[in-house]
Formats: C-alpha cells, sequence, structure tokens
C-alpha cells in the first residue's frame, strides 16, 4: 500500500529529554489520522518534525512514497503539507486575504495584485464550505473564523495534507461541529488530515485511524471503528481512567459569594453582564453554563479585580470587594484559574518555581524587607510540585517549557494551596488530556469537600454536569435559570444555552 505519509523510526532529542523514541506514522490518501497523547506525550514535536520546524536525530520521512528531507516549512509547503498551528499565526491588523498571502502575494505589473488574490481565496473558502470574508480585518473575526483563516492558508498554498493540532481547543461547540464539516469536505476532495487531539469524543466521531503516543514512545496503530473510548483512554495514560467524577452529595452551608444586580461592561463599552444575581455556598460548585460570548469573561473578570463594574456588587464572606485591586480580591479569601492560563496565569519566561509564588512572593517567608527569598520561594514550589503532579525537569526551568496540563497543574497548585473560601475555576481543563481532567476535577471536588464554594466556568457541557452540584445557565448577560445535574440533560442544557426560557428564570439561591 502507497502511504502518502510515512514517518518510520522517528526520535527527537531536546536537551535531556527524549521528546520522540523510535516512533512510526503511517497516513493514507483520503484519511483522518488522529495522533492521540497526553499533554507532553510529544505529539506536536512529531508533527513539527514532520512540518520542517525541528530536524530529527533518526528516522526517515517519506511522502508519497519518496523520501523527504524536510529542513524548512518552504519545504513542506512544497511537498503538498500544510500546518494549521493550536496558537494562530495570524497578523491583527491585516485583512483575511493579506494574512493568506503573505509570503507568496501574487503581483501584477510589480505590484500585489490583491484583487486576484480575494477572487482565490473566495473560491476556495467557497468550494469548501469555509464562508470567510476575504475582506475582513482578522481583529475583527471570532476565534473560530480565524482558523478557517489558518485553514484557507494551507489550501491556498496547495497543501494536499493538512496537520490540525488541537483545532477544538478553542473553539464551541458550533463551531466544533462546522469544523468537522469542514474536515470531511476537505477529505472527501482527496486530502488527507491528520488530527492532533487528546478528546476521544472527536476521534470517534471524525477519524478513520489513530496512533497512540505515550511518553515519546509509539503505542500502536488502531482502526478508529474496532475501538472505544475507554480503550484509547487506557493506551493513552497506562491506566484505567473514569470518566465520571465520584462524588458524594453536597451539603451546602453558608453564602460565600453573593452577586447583586451586577453590570458590567465589556471592552467595546457593550453591556456584557445585565443586572446578574448569583449566589455560591460553602460546600458546592456552582457551574456555569453558556455559549462563549455571553459575558462569563467579564463576570470572572469583575469578580477577581481585574475589570470595572458598572454597578451592582460582589460580597465575599458578607465583605463588599466590589472596587478592590486584584491583590487585595486575592487577600481576600479568593483564589482565581483563569480561562487563559498564559495571559493570566503564569509568567512563561519565569521559572515554574517562581510562578508558584505568584500571589505570595510579597509575604513572609518569600520576602524578609523587600528581599525575595529563594531558598524558601524553590521550597514551596519543590513541595507542590509533587502534591500536584507537575511533570518538569526541575523547579528552575521556565514556564513556557512545561506541556499544558503540567501549566495547569501548577496554577491550581498556587491557587489551592493558599486555602482560599472562594475558588474560581475558568475553563480549569482546556486542551488538557482525560488523565490531567480527572486530576483537576479530583481536587475541584476535595476543595467543596472541605467546606470551600467553587465557582465554575466551563463551555464543555459533560464537564458541567459531572462536576457541579448546581448549574447556573449564562445568555446575554443574565441568569436564566439554574438547575441541577440530576433533573436536566445536556439537550435541555443547550436549549436554554441558545435563550430558551422553558425552564423558570430564576437567581441561583
Amino acid at each position: 500500500m502507497e502511504y502518502v505519509i510515512e514517518m518510520l523510526g522517528i526520535r527527537k532529542e531536546f536537551p535531556g529529554i527524549v521528546a520522540n523514541n523510535n516512533i512510526t506514522l503511517q497516513v493514507e490518501r483520503g484519511e483522518i489520522h488522529a495522533l492521540l497523547g497526553e499533554n507532553g506525550a510529544g505529539k506536536s514535536t512529531l508533527m513539527n518534525v514532520l512540518f520542517g520546524l525541528y530536524q530529527p536525530e533518526r528516522g526517515e520521512i517519506r511522502v508519497k512514497g519518496k523520501k523527504a528531507e524536510i529542513t524548512n516549512p518552504n519545504i513542506a509547503n512544497e511537498l503538498g503539507i500544510g500546518m494549521v498551528h493550536q496558537h494562530f499565526m495570524l497578523v491583527n491588523n491585516f485583512t483575511v486575504t493579506e494574512n493568506i498571502i503573505l509570503g507568496n502575494e501574487p503581483s501584477r505589473m510589480g505590484k500585489t495584485d490583491l484583487r486576484q488574490a480575494e477572487k482565490q481565496v473566495r473560491e476556495i473558502s467557497e468550494k469548501y464550505g469555509l464562508a470567510v470574508d476575504p475582506s475582513a480585518k482578522i481583529a475583527d473575526i471570532s476565534v473560530g473564523m480565524q482558523q478557517r483563516v489558518e485553514i484557507l492558508k494551507t489550501l491556498y498554498r496547495g497543501a494536499e495534507i493538512l496537520i490540525f493540532d488541537e483545532p477544538t481547543a478553542v473553539l464551541t461547540p458550533q463551531e466544533i461541529k462546522e469544523l468537522t464539516a469542514i474536515m470531511k469536505a476537505l477529505i472527501s476532495e482527496g486530502k488527507s488530515i491528520i488530527l492532533i487531539t487528546h478528546k476521544l469524543k472527536e476521534i470517534m466521531e471524525v477519524c478513520h485511524k489513530v496512533t497512540v503516543i505515550r511518553k515519546g514512545e509509539g503505542i500502536g496503530t488502531l482502526n478508529v471503528s474496532e475501538t472505544n473510548p475507554n480503550e484509547l483512554a487506557s493506551l493513552m495514560v497506562g491506566r484505567e481512567v473514569l470518566f465520571t467524577t465520584e462524588k458524594t452529595p453536597a451539603s451546602p452551608k453558608e453564602t460565600v459569594l453573593e452577586i447583586k444586580e451586577l453590570t458590567v461592561k465589556d471592552s467595546r463599552q457593550v453591556t456584557a453582564v445585565d443586572a446578574l444575581s448569583l449566589e455560591v455556598r460553602a460546600g458546592e460548585i456552582l457551574g456555569i453554563a453558556g455559549v462563549d460570548g455571553n459575558g462569563q469573561s467579564e463576570l470572572i473578570e469583575a469578580i477577581t479585580g481585574l475589570r470595572k463594574l458598572d454597578s451592582g456588587s460582589i460580597l465575599v464572606n458578607g465583605k463588599n470587594i466590589s472596587r478592590m485591586s486584584p491583590r487585595k480580591v486575592a487577600e481576600s479569601g479568593v483564589g482565581h484559574i483563569p480561562q487563559d492560563r498564559h495571559k493570566h496565569g503564569l509568567v512563561l519566561d519565569f521559572a515554574i518555581g517562581e510562578n508558584m509564588v505568584l500571589q505570595t512572593y510579597y509575604q513572609k517567608p518569600y520576602s524578609k524587607a523587600g528581599i525575595l527569598q529563594f531558598k524558601e520561594i524553590y521550597k514551596k514550589a519543590e513541595q507542590l510540585i509533587r502534591e500536584y503532579d507537575v511533570r518538569t525537569p526541575t523547579s528552575t526551568t521556565p514556564a513556557r517549557a512545561l506541556s499544558g496540563g503540567n501549566q495547569q497543574k501548577a496554577i491550581i497548585g498556587r491557587e489551592v494551596d493558599r486555602d482560599p473560601d472562594l475558588l474560581i475555576a475558568a475553563q480549569p481543563t482546556r486542551g488538557l488530556d482525560v488523565g490531567a481532567i480527572e486530576f483537576i476535577h479530583r481536587r475541584l471536588i476535595e476543595q467543596r469537600d472541605k467546606g470551600k464554594a467553587i465557582l465554575l466556568l466551563s463551555f464543555e457541557l459533560d464537564e458541567i454536569l459531572n462536576v457541579s452540584d448546581r448549574i447556573a445557565v449564562i445568555y446575554e448577560g443574565k441568569i436564566i435559570a439554574v438547575v441541577r445535574p440530576e433533573e436536566t440533560t445536556e439537550q435541555e442544557l443547550g436549549l436554554l444555552m441558545a435563550g430558551s426560557r422553558q425552564k423558570k428564570e430564576g437567581t441561583a439561591t
């Protein structure tokens, strides 16, 4: 059989670590082939080798049966390989068309022919059902649309083999459905797709084959039709994984967080949170369900002191924190696991050990007379690294060198260790594998059982249903219903999230 891509016995090393060890991947024409593994298993590294961003120490790459030396991404493009990166490579101030043709501009009489380029972009967009406006500015379009621009960029350069790196990590459920349809349209045209993912549901829905990698080693390739999520999860993490979180019923006590008639504007000065009222009690997890863009981010930013509120009040343990700085909010008993771990959770160029004390570095024993006590800082960091199973070469390794799951464990360790009365967990498992998700859910429930109040924001409905004790549905900045997970379904929640008011309106009391 002739494969469009063969990676045979690939080995890739970095100082002190073997990221890929003797891995083989074989992809057929017209198939969606999943590359499955935990965070840090070596999936992205292997694809960066295929795309020419890294050079392997050993092994061979064949494209359509011919040996290929892919020393940079331009050679990959010439061989028909395109990559849609997890973190988009787009210029915000450029239009869709300008981004797509960048570095490959069509010219007419010595000038860039934008009209011709726009026509081409529109034709490709219509052919694959991408529905992108070629003249729109990147800054003005949604994350889902930006991803389509990345796909268009590869198609414009003639890609026959597309690598998607965790493509659904930042998408809403609706955008994920649309992306699935786009991928199916691409393979019906004879393209081949390699899908880097750790989402088992996606693999079962769209993929033909799956190659599993664990700790840099190839575990095997399976036909998706002959496997199931439990088997894949066990192969991926090397043990049985529980998909439901075991917990006893909650026994909520006094109110910890009380929000009254809160109104907050977004960065464009449009009302994002609209006279919202909400309560979270000690010993319960309140999940907020809603489609992205309905005021969730602004609500969390207002509670944590990152955004000014227009009116209303926020009380923690009866104390008004509405006008406090983020530091004062944290000192008032609020822990915050932010939804963007890179922007708001970590200083990526600081050591992971230094990141562990970002909320407490100015307090004793980490600081004396304004001087940092690094011995104490790293002593605490190493304790948290052990306790939260943060996999890092050392506590002095820069945070950016860790996988997403380990970065998230570090943030959770830091926030939980401060023993806050209210823990805000915004998208705590976004982009994480089943093993890390299981670990984080267990930690949230542990905190609940210790009598803490947990406010959980997630766009993953199964997470909301699995972990929450009560669910508040947010729509256009208002709480339109409060339901119990055991008394609702994913379908009913989906309708409520779309604004259907079948359930009685109410506040979470």
